[in-house]
């Protein structure tokens, strides 16, 4: 049995910093993709980032690039998300999502098979 149980979320001022993590357990987690996702009040979940089973390459939306960093720990079966500067419009649910044995970053919600139940991120302005 697959579970993603993330951690992390909160409520915080515009301008401090949060570190969500995804604990994974029931998959190859290691040949796994790994994304953070996240869906605010009335919008669709959209791509936030991601990073390949092996940890070299990662990817951004625009409007979290250089602001969010994406990491994982193969031998924890961890994967985790560096939020810092944040702001109103990062207020949302925070989805951790898998991929196993998928290459590459992938952007698409179609594109992973496994969710966790979301942690809250709120930030106050």
């Amino acid at each position: 049995q697959v579970q993603l149980v993330e951690s992390g979320g909160g409520l915080v001022q515009a301008g401090a910093s949060l570190r969500l993590s995804c604990a994974a357990s029931g998959l190859t987690f290691r040949y796994s993709a790994m994304a953070w996702f996240r869906q605010a009040p009335g919008k669709e979940r959209e791509f936030v980032s991601a990073i390949t089973w092996e940890g070299l390459n990662t990817a951004y939306v625009a409007s979290v690039e250089g602001r969010f960093t994406i990491s994982r720990d193969n031998a924890k079966n961890m994967v985790y998300l560096q939020m810092n500067s944040l702001n109103a419009e990062d207020t949302a649910v925070y989805y951790c999502a898998a991929a196993p044995t998928r290459g590459g970053t992938p952007r698409r919600t179609f594109d992973y098979a496994y969710w966790g139940q979301g942690t809250q991120v709120t930030v106050s302005s």
